[in-house]
């Protein structure tokens, strides 16, 4: 990569509205009063201690635009990115349930028929939920519950440990927005054993930290992973794996169907990512967590802060409440 070209990156992410949107869960957090409270607020799913394991709970909502325009992956979306959500806190997901308003049952329908679809895929029923066919617009939101028996957090990256990123390839993006869709084709006995790869993990015991990568991107995602867990991450561009036919600067703005960062002690390195060789998902070795609040990006010789939170916080949270 030139050094324009990298410059090119590090402006495209620092001006990112992907990351930017993050910084709307602060506000939220303070209104709820949820900052230190006894669930910890910025992880994937809130964690519920339940005896001998934890209850995941987590919501999804979907930008208007999104549900109009694509309306059966909306609902197909509704399903799967939850069910991510779980994964990337060590959980299989139990049900799911759903809030839509749609302009009658012509409106309803591609959207129910997305739901309905993946939940069929993954094998995760719907319970119920809330409709309104009354509305001018359409507008979805998707909760969904779980079970982890071990967690995997967004706050117990440690420093020396390897960032690596997992991302399924087997895609394309669905037009005209930067969703990498990997799953509405793919068996659902594959999408239900990708997805167990992340609880197997906790298990075992090799990662502590996880989260799924989301509309921030891989940078974004670090940044939020970093800001939970109080550390620095360095992120080596050069290292990203990139599909085919598609740029660094797209991918790295990109929501991937299937995608995780993992914080994993250098002993673990190996064996994790064996176990997501073994499944044909692609995954790399692509930063450092270091000690600091910086997140910064590096290719070549070039490197570039991309947010230092102690400066700039993106979430606002208190590192305090560290998952029990």
């Amino acid at each position: 990569m030139t050094e324009d070209e990298f410059n090119v990156i590090v402006k495209g992410l620092k001006e990112s509205s992907g990351i930017a949107a993050k910084c709307d869960i602060a506000s939220v957090a303070d209104s709820l009063g949820l900052v230190g409270g006894s669930i910890a607020v910025g992880d994937d799913c809130a964690a519920l201690p339940n005896g001998d394991d934890y209850l995941l709970f987590a919501i999804e909502g979907f930008m208007n635009e999104f549900v109009v325009g694509d309306p059966w992956f909306a609902g197909w979306c509704g399903v799967m990115v939850n069910l991510s959500d779980v994964a990337a806190m060590g959980g299989r997901p139990v049900a799911v349930v759903d809030a839509l308003w749609a302009k009658g049952g012509e409106g309803a329908e591609p959207v129910l028929a997305g739901l309905k679809a993946a939940s069929d895929a993954f094998g995760v029923p719907i319970v119920g939920g809330h409709t309104n066919l009354k509305t001018d617009r359409g507008q979805l939101s998707v909760a969904v519950l779980g079970k982890a028996k071990c967690l995997l957090t967004s706050f117990d990256a440690k420093p020396s440990e390897r960032l690596i990123a997992v991302i399924d390839h087997r895609g394309q993006y669905r037009e005209p927005f930067n969703n990498w869709e990997a799953a509405t084709s793919a068996p659902p006995e594959r999408l239900r054993g990708d997805l167990d790869l992340l609880p197997q993990i906790a298990e075992a015991g090799l990662a502590r930290a996880a989260k799924d990568i989301s509309q921030g991107g891989i940078v974004g995602t670090a940044i939020m992973l970093a800001e939970c867990s109080g550390v620095g991450i360095t992120i080596d561009l050069d290292a990203i794996p990139v599909p085919a036919g598609v740029t660094l600067s797209r991918w790295l703005a990109t929501f991937p169907s299937y995608g995780y960062l993992l914080s994993v002690p250098s002993e673990h390195v190996d064996s994790v990512m064996s176990i997501f060789a073994s499944r044909d998902l692609t995954a790399a070795v692509v930063g450092t967590i270091v000690e600091g609040s910086i997140v910064s990006v590096a290719s070549g010789g070039e490197t570039s802060v991309i947010r230092d939170y102690a400066v700039e916080p993106l979430m606002q949270l208190d590192r305090r409440q560290a998952a029990k």
